[in-house]
């Protein structure tokens, strides 16, 4: 007997690392694909119980997963229009709301582009065919892009040559495959690929583009969710955060 209480013993301390392990799901913007997969393999290693399961998507697509309820511990957005209507939805525990990185917007072209244009009205020239662009109802990049394309005054000449694509990543990769022209995307995604596509001009915006960070209400895992959260503020996440472009809030 008592042979076998020691063996169940056992075999359920060896069940307690799996079950009291902490997994949580990550939903981040697009642009914070490769960074945050960094991170994430980072932190697994600091805090061996944790499992971190990204799922990257333009803002607006996350959050609309999120109001349909869909699981969720952490929600990146590349905006905070995305993160107010978050709130506006009850979606997120406000005290955890936190900026955490900014980036800037610019126009690329294919790598090879014999492109002349270096401004936003030069995008009327009839050299540019097509201009991708992320969906503006959407995808941050694209609310950010049409809100600069109006100020210059140039939104409604250029629009039939807009392809809307479904977050920043997909503009790039049009870039990138020399699909279009030129296309609207973040400085961090243009070091991602520039060996393929090449930097034309950094456009103005009336406000940065800041990146917040919160703990989802209905997550499972609020400590474990609060402590990735911090972790991305924290020196060695910005670290990261620095390494692939983007800058302090």
């Amino acid at each position: 007997m008592n042979l076998r209480k020691t063996l169940l013993t056992l075999a359920l301390t060896a069940a307690m690392p799996a079950a009291f392990a902490a997994e949580i799901t990550v939903s981040a913007a697009a642009s914070l694909s490769d960074v945050f997969k960094e991170i994430a393999a980072q932190y697994e290693k600091q805090y061996p119980d944790a499992k971190i399961k990204l799922n990257t998507a333009a803002s607006g697509a996350l959050l609309q997963q999120a109001a349909k309820g869909a699981p969720v511990d952490v929600l990146a957005f590349a905006d905070q229009k995305t993160m107010d209507m978050a709130v506006e939805q009850n979606l997120i525990v406000p005290a955890t709301r936190k900026n955490f990185a900014r980036n800037t917007l610019v126009v690329v072209a294919p790598g090879d582009s014999k492109l002349t244009v270096k401004g936003l009205k030069d995008l009327q020239q009839s050299s540019v065919k097509r201009i991708a662009v992320g969906n503006p109802d959407s995808v941050p990049a694209g609310r950010y892009a049409k809100a600069a394309l109006e100020k210059a005054g140039v939104w409604a000449s250029i629009t039939p040559k807009i392809i809307n694509t479904q977050n920043v990543r997909q503009a790039l990769d049009y870039v990138a495959r020399g699909e279009v022209e030129a296309g609207f995307v973040y400085n961090t995604d243009a070091q991602i690929q520039n060996d393929k596509v090449k930097v034309l001009w950094t456009v103005p915006l009336d406000k940065p583009a800041t990146y917040p960070i919160a703990v989802a209400k209905d997550s499972k895992q609020q400590a474990e969710a609060k402590r990735f959260a911090d972790y991305i503020l924290s020196t060695k996440g910005q670290a990261v955060l620095q390494k692939y472009g983007f800058t302090k809030p």
